[in-house]
């Protein structure tokens, strides 16, 4: 049996409690208890398993979640913290400063479709998480052109939905390179592994706005 992620030590976790809060305070974040979304970002580590990746993307960084949090976590990873939202692009660059993590967190501003084109980022992380960044569909294909062949995508799934075979169909994951490895539950949360298979087409993503309006599937 693979060991967990070590628990943070306790100044690493009361410094990232501290961003949270501004995080929520500034609307980045839901009014879930703070603590809550920091152990959920955690049950990202635990369902990843294994050693840390080199390089991982965060997929809808948002107020800093799982993104900021695995950063801390894995001081040997090279981080990518996607984000569309200028304001929440600002407070990660500030969070990332605060924290004290250096050049090897990235924040990158701009929308996944047009940036999973760029030939420095495409299939080039062997982790992509992601947390509420839209439904099942969207998140796949916005996310699989970021990971590497043999990478992995573990997106947060809703805790009343129930198995995974409905809302990530072998079909439509197929389509996109990926293949799917089953939900896995932790303390914190729900989460869906997918394995990128294959090399993705050409044809993926598809244009801005285009993988919310028309999903590959419902």
């Amino acid at each position: 049996m693979r060991a967990g992620p070590p628990p943070l030590e306790e100044d690493r976790r009361a410094r990232l409690v501290g961003v949270l809060e501004s995080a929520r305070r500034f609307g980045y974040l839901g009014p879930t208890d703070v603590e809550h979304h920091l152990d959920h970002a955690i049950g990202f580590a635990e369902v990843a398993n294994g050693a840390p990746p080199p390089a991982f993307l965060d997929l809808g960084a948002g107020g800093g979640v799982p993104g900021l949090v695995l950063a801390v976590m894995w001081p040997g990873a090279q981080a990518t913290l996607l984000e569309a939202g200028r304001r929440r692009c600002a407070f990660l660059r500030h969070a990332v400063s605060t924290l004290e993590l250096g050049s090897r967190v990235e924040v990158l501003c701009g929308r996944a479709e047009t940036l999973g084109r760029r030939s420095e980022l495409r299939e080039h992380f062997h982790l992509v998480v992601a947390r509420a960044f839209g439904g099942p569909a969207v998140t796949a294909e916005c996310g699989t052109p970021f990971a590497k062949v043999g990478g992995r995508l573990v997106v947060s799934e809703p805790p009343d939905a129930e198995g995974t075979v409905g809302r990530w169909p072998e079909s439509g994951l197929a389509e996109l390179g990926l293949r799917r490895c089953g939900r896995r539950a932790v303390a914190a949360g729900a989460f869906v592994v997918l394995e990128k298979v294959e090399s993705l087409s050409d044809r993926w993503p598809r244009r801005v706005g285009i993988p919310a309006k028309r999903p590959l599937w419902a």
